[in-house]
């Protein structure tokens, strides 16, 4: 098993870890190791990620119709 040591932990930090270990019954050690496992075994997140959690918010207020203007020539740019 390999092991790694966190430097410069953030006082709060430790104290959440510690009381979380508590309510689990666990070490902090442990803790830390249960939290890396269940965090990494989650499934990277994508940019459909995001597009679709937007749709969840947003799709209770219903769709917009948007006007699609006709399309024109290109004009000329008059450049001389």
């Amino acid at each position: 098993m390999a092991s790694i040591t966190i430097r410069q932990l953030p006082e709060t930090t430790k104290r959440k870890l510690r009381m979380r270990a508590a309510e689990h019954g666990r070490s902090m050690e442990q803790e830390a190791r249960e939290i890396l496992k269940v965090e990494l075994a989650k499934p990277p997140r994508t940019g459909k990620d995001l597009v679709d959690a937007i749709r969840r918010r947003f799709a209770p207020y219903g769709g917009v119709e948007l006007e699609i203007p006709p399309r024109e020539p290109i004009r000329d740019p008059e450049i001389r």
